[in-house]
């Protein structure tokens, strides 16, 4: 990210399905719920575009 932050992102196979791993390095504006938050609705928004393509 461009403030140095890091995150990845790992995509593990279980079965018929893929576990989503997201880790980063939480900023010091917001509290760390909103923005495990804030993945979570990027990932959510992922699985929605995969499943309707």
């Amino acid at each position: 990210m461009p403030n140095g932050r890091q995150a990845s992102v790992q995509f593990k196979q279980n079965g018929a399905q893929t576990d989503v791993t997201v880790t980063f390095d939480p900023e010091n504006q917001n509290p760390i719920e909103m923005q495990k938050n804030g993945w979570q609705a990027i990932l959510n928004s992922f699985k929605n575009y995969t499943e309707a393509n």
